[in-house]
């Protein structure tokens, strides 16, 4: 996993085959994850994108909250 900035999204499927996400920490724990399983990989990566759009992350690269 090289190149990630921290925390990062991952996006997997279940063992239903259904998708969900999960926010991992620098030591790879998980932090937080989606409550709920979605069919759609697309409905899935909206759920990431309204995550990000709702929260501050302070992005190391520019030394600034995104």
């Amino acid at each position: 996993m090289a190149d990630l900035s921290y925390p990062y999204f991952y996006l997997y499927k279940d063992v239903s085959g259904q998708w969900r996400w999960n926010i991992r920490a620098r030591n790879h724990k998980v932090i937080a994850d989606s409550s709920e399983s979605y069919v759609n990989k697309t409905d899935a990566l909206h759920g990431i994108e309204l995550v990000k759009n709702a929260s501050n992350v302070y992005d190391s690269t520019t030394e600034k909250w995104v």
